[in-house]
């Protein structure tokens, strides 16, 4: 059934059409289909405010209340973004973790067992908790395949070690 148009005159002549309120239920479905895209994409909290918005409009329809068409898209409007304006932070700060926790697993002081010959100034290998990494040796002696070695720093994927004597 397609919608009844009606017409309403504003001030000398100016008139607007108002088609019968959206369907709850589409309201409902965007909220949410929002709701899920949010929790799909990387957060920023953005699009879960206006998931709320559109929710909050479907739910003003199920009670009973009817709006015409553009009071729905008001009310999804003024709920997205009061939500967005009063929420968002107080959600980013909830939801960061404390700024003393380390942003990668710390790995130094961990000991970890040669699986190659080592010479120090060459590349070689070491196993840290069950996985092979690069590593360089720090000290002036070589290592021999099995030396156990304590990791010193971490640059990216090669770690430092020193022999543990």
């Amino acid at each position: 059934m397609a919608p009844v148009a009606r017409r309403y005159s504003i001030l000398a002549g100016l008139t607007f059409s108002r088609e019968l309120p959206m369907p709850f239920w589409l309201w409902l479905i965007l909220g949410l289909a929002l709701l899920l895209g949010e929790m799909l994409t990387p957060g920023g909290f953005f699009i879960l405010f206006f998931g709320v918005g559109a929710l909050v409009t479907g739910l003003v329809g199920l009670v009973g209340i009817e709006l015409p068409v553009w009071g729905q898209w008001l009310l999804f409007t003024a709920v997205s973004v009061a939500t967005l304006l009063l929420l968002r932070r107080r959600f980013v700060r909830g939801f960061a973790p404390p700024p003393d926790t380390p942003k990668v697993d710390p790995l130094v002081g961990e000991e970890a067992v040669a699986l190659e010959a080592i010479v120090p100034g060459r590349l070689g290998k070491v196993e840290l908790r069950g996985t092979p990494w690069n590593a360089r040796l720090t000290a002036a002696r070589p290592l021999a395949s099995g030396d156990r070695v304590r990791v010193e720093r971490v640059e990216g994927l090669t770690v430092y070690v020193a022999p543990l004597d």
